[in-house]
């Protein structure tokens, strides 16, 4: 009696395991298109570079007061980048949630796994 009751508790642990890899298969996948897409905006865009340094070259070229060698003695920095804390905030939830996902699916492989 016993035994045939194990049986259906490890099918249905089997078959709750399949469709736990089923769920976290198909979010992981979604939560690895967003986090392609929310990552850029932890990175500097290149074109805010661009238009920083070409607004100091028409500045220096517009303004004919200025000598030679002060254009050579002043180098211009662009502003340090520093990411939004929303953005950083959002990418973390979103990579941990990834890290959450991907553990489930190995639990739930594990479980089949010892249930077989």
């Amino acid at each position: 009696m016993t035994e045939g009751e194990d049986k259906k508790m490890t099918k249905r642990w089997q078959k709750d395991a399949d469709g736990i890899l089923i769920f976290t298969g198909l979010f992981s996948a979604a939560l690895a298109a967003l986090l392609t897409v929310s990552v850029q905006d932890l990175k500097q865009n290149p074109q805010d570079s661009t238009a920083f340094y070409l607004a100091n070259i028409y500045q220096l070229l517009a303004d004919t007061n200025i000598s030679r060698a002060s254009i050579i003695a002043t180098p211009v920095q662009p502003p340090v980048f520093s990411p939004p804390k929303s953005a950083v905030l959002v990418n973390s939830l979103w990579f941990l949630s990834l890290v959450i996902s991907l553990t489930s699916a190995l639990l739930a492989t594990m479980l089949q796994q010892w249930a077989r």
